[in-house]
């Protein structure tokens, strides 16, 4: 993956899961707790409204704003490249300490992962995969893995939404660069789900992180 500084726009437009439909898929599942996805959207709406706020402030196109963003995007993906091979464990190490949270404190520090998430979406597109769902797994350990992954999509969808909205009304939207990337992902959903059910998690998770890692390298290089 080759990716230059002069080329960046304040939205990394990165491959993404189809969040709408996955979100039906798991709200016809049942596999959403609605009560967690208000908790993050609590923290994360706001955060994205600030986040756009300030970044209306700023020359966006400014070799100081590409610079902000870059380094951000680079240490973002690289962090997410290390709860991708290292989520299992970042979870049993801090499990017990976790485990005796009241539930008071565990909302409160969803709300603030929420915060921390819309400020890292906004900003650089990435954060709230790997990373949102392990912090998720830590502050709920008794919720199913599957019920946490479910929503923590739904929440995804009004996040990016929002951030989207607010990055068009600020004029930092690539829009032939948006296309060309739609009309290479929708058939490389198609084409990844399938090899991608068929291979060892593992293999798929350190795949993953390889490309993170290089992109995140390369970024902050």
């Amino acid at each position: 993956m080759f990716i230059r500084r002069r080329q960046l726009a304040p939205i990394c437009c990165l491959p993404r899961r189809p969040r709408p439909t996955g979100t039906i898929v798991h709200a016809t599942a049942r596999t959403i707790d609605w009560l967690l996805v208000g908790l993050l959207a609590v923290g994360s709406i706001p955060a994205t409204i600030v986040t756009l706020v300030l970044l209306s402030w700023f020359d966006l196109k400014s070799a100081m704003a590409q610079h902000t963003i870059t380094i951000s995007l680079g240490v973002v993906l690289l962090a997410t490249a290390l709860f991708l091979l290292a989520g299992r464990r970042i979870r049993e190490h801090y499990a017990a300490r976790l485990n005796v949270l009241d539930q008071r404190t565990r909302s409160f520090c969803t709300v603030v992962l929420g915060f921390v998430m819309g400020v890292l979406v906004t900003l650089t597109s990435v954060g709230a995969g790997a990373i949102g769902v392990t912090v998720l797994l830590l502050l709920h350990p008794k919720m199913p893995a599957g019920r946490v992954v479910g929503s923590d999509i739904a929440h995804a969808v009004p996040l990016t939404l929002l951030a989207g909205a607010g990055h068009w009304y600020l004029g930092s939207i690539d829009w032939g660069l948006l296309g060309n990337l739609l009309v290479g992902s929708l058939p490389g959903i198609v084409v990844g789900s399938h090899f991608a059910s068929r291979a060892r998690d593992a293999v798929v998770r350190i795949a993953l992180a390889t490309v993170l890692v290089i992109a995140g390298v390369r970024l902050l290089s």
